[in-house]
């Protein structure tokens, strides 16, 4: 700094152009650390599956979550392959985007997947499929999952839950004990000090267990970014047929009735979460890369599940369903 900027309080361009680098550099060795914190953590968690349970299974949406959960899998029990199955229930009215990624995926991986149907559970007499204008079959997934865990007689329950989604997320553990109906007790969970996990149940009783619990939704796409993860395109910016239905973007399927003043129209359109067709809010969004999404996503204000039809059915849908057994 020469005398003349001693004497102005001004630094040169150079010194600017340093400064910034340096700024830029701790901001991204923050943002790094802060990554491989919590991805040491949810690879601890999925040591602890395999250490406590028996016959683990891990619940796969294709949603970018559930793709995360893979990954950090992947990880954990590398060089060897997951040692557990993959577990897709499949409503009949999924995204073919999601179907064709999972398939790819568990060739990819060259893992086990087991599909449950809910058009089965729905022939079996065991749910009845809903009618009208808001009808849906993401709450008849939950019978479809209790069969499949008897069935299989999985002990743990792997799902790509977060807590920052919802106010009934927040109040899981790490491992989140179910009764043998398949139940959830918020009211009776189980203290998890010094990250010390009670896996202990009587028989006919399992877990679900959350490795990404502290996770937000801006970690899993920075992570997705630093760690190149493959999604599937409905992630990204791509032109659909949708609808709006009180205030909420749905994408358009023949099996979906539509009230007297809803119309179809062709957006350009992305998901933030990804369910049964007739649930998952769409986002009209021009974000068509993974620093894109970052960008809109840090400045939204929007929570993720916000365009979720399924949540808005009451104040308490979430709880209540997972109070039954939900995911």
């Amino acid at each position: 700094m020469n005398k003349k900027e001693k004497k102005s309080g001004k630094k040169s361009p150079a010194g600017d152009k340093q400064e910034t680098g340096s700024t830029k550099i701790i901001q991204r060795f923050l943002k790094t650390n802060h990554l491989r914190e919590l991805e040491n953590e949810s690879i601890f968690v999925f040591r602890e599956i395999a250490a406590q349970f028996q016959n683990p299974i891990l619940l796969f949406s294709g949603g970018k979550d559930s793709i995360v959960l893979v990954h950090l899998a992947l990880k954990a029990f590398y060089p060897a392959i997951i040692p557990f199955p993959l577990l897709h229930i499949d409503t009949g009215h999924n995204f073919i985007e999601t179907l064709e990624f999972r398939d790819h995926l568990v060739e990819k991986i060259q893992g086990r997947l087991i599909v449950g149907s809910v058009q089965e559970t729905i022939d079996q007499g065991k749910a009845v499929e809903e009618t009208g204008f808001n009808a849906s079959r993401n709450k008849l997934q939950t019978t479809t999952l209790l069969d499949a865990i008897y069935a299989y007689k999985f002990d743990a329950a792997i799902g790509g839950g977060r807590r920052d989604e919802e106010k009934a997320r927040a109040k899981e553990r790490f491992f989140s004990h179910r009764d043998e109906f398949g139940q959830w007790n918020p009211k009776n969970q189980r203290p998890e000090l010094w990250n010390i996990y009670n896996g202990r149940k009587n028989v006919g009783e399992h877990f679900r267990v959350f490795p990404i619990s502290n996770w937000t939704e801006l970690d899993i796409w920075q992570y997705i970014l630093e760690e190149n993860i493959e999604l599937p395109g409905i992630y990204f910016t791509h032109t659909r047929e949708v609808f709006c239905r009180d205030g909420v973007w749905l994408a358009y399927a023949p099996f979906m009735k539509l009230k007297p003043n809803e119309k179809v129209l062709v957006k350009q359109v992305r998901c933030r979460t990804v369910g049964d067709i007739t649930c998952t809010g769409l986002t009209l969004s021009k974000a068509s890369s993974l620093k894109k999404i970052i960008k809109e996503i840090a400045a939204t204000r929007v929570t993720e599940r916000g365009s979720r039809w399924d949540d808005k059915r009451s104040d308490t849908a979430m709880e209540d369903r997972k109070v039954e057994g939900y995911f």
